[in-house]
């Protein structure tokens, strides 16, 4: 299948899971069929480009963020890249520089846009305990949501690595993805070379809870230099 087939066919299985009328059974059915597409197409181009560059080079693009909840979904941007293999600095006004090889970049704002939609749809079903405000909840409960994502992404990559052949060079799809990485990290700390990474996201509140619980269910297909923040788990 070409490869905009391929991304076409994960893109129709999470809108599927985006929808606020989707059961949470459904939801779970549509996590194992796009998450495992979304790993296979990752190495698939990742090895291709291994014998041949020009299939997927380094880059790097601004991600705009705004709007409710701006800064947790921040955070939730950086744990999916750093399970992807990019990397990515907080900038002002809700502005990410976000380095990783074109085909990686590509899935984690694929992933982003929908896991997105999908804390908000659960989170809106939720309702704080007593004396606990919204708001509060809510954080806490994005919090719960990214943390369980996180460590779904990692491990569903990490199988995907572990199930794939050798590239045509020979060498195995850990190799290469450590090389890629190392690329990606000498680019970022060349472009930022005083950042250091964040401590990632820690809330509490009842919210948490329910959003661990929405975490795996979710379809996947601090430091501060100079005002700014290096998004790391």
């Amino acid at each position: 299948m070409p490869e905009d087939g391929k991304l076409a066919k994960i893109r129709a299985i999470l809108a599927k899971a985006e929808d606020p009328a989707a059961t949470p059974e459904e939801a779970e059915t549509y996590f194992a069929k796009a998450a495992a597409l979304m790993a296979k197409y990752g190495i698939e181009r990742a090895m291709l480009a291994d014998s041949d560059p020009s299939q997927d080079r380094p880059g790097d693009r601004i991600i705009k963020i705004t709007g409710t909840y701006a800064k947790d979904r921040i955070y939730l941007l950086g744990y999916i890249a750093d399970a992807l293999g990019c990397k990515g600095i907080n900038l002002r006004g809700g502005e990410v520089h976000m380095f990783g090889y074109e085909s990686d970049l590509e899935r984690v704002e694929m992933l982003f846009t929908s896991l997105s939609l999908q804390a908000f749809n659960a989170m809106r079903h939720g309702t704080p305990r007593y004396g606990e405000s919204l708001v509060t909840y809510r954080k806490s409960f994005l919090a719960g949501f990214m943390l369980t994502v996180y460590a779904r992404l990692k491990e569903i990559e990490a199988r995907a690595r572990q199930e794939a052949g050798p590239s045509a060079t020979g060498r195995s799809a850990e190799l290469v993805l450590a090389d890629r990485k190392s690329v990606t990290l000498a680019r970022f700390a060349e472009a930022y070379p005083r950042t250091q990474n964040s401590r990632g996201v820690r809330r509490g509140g009842s919210g948490k809870a329910a959003g661990e619980a929405a975490g795996r269910r979710a379809d996947l297909g601090q430091t501060r230099v100079g005002g700014r923040r290096a998004l790391a788990a």
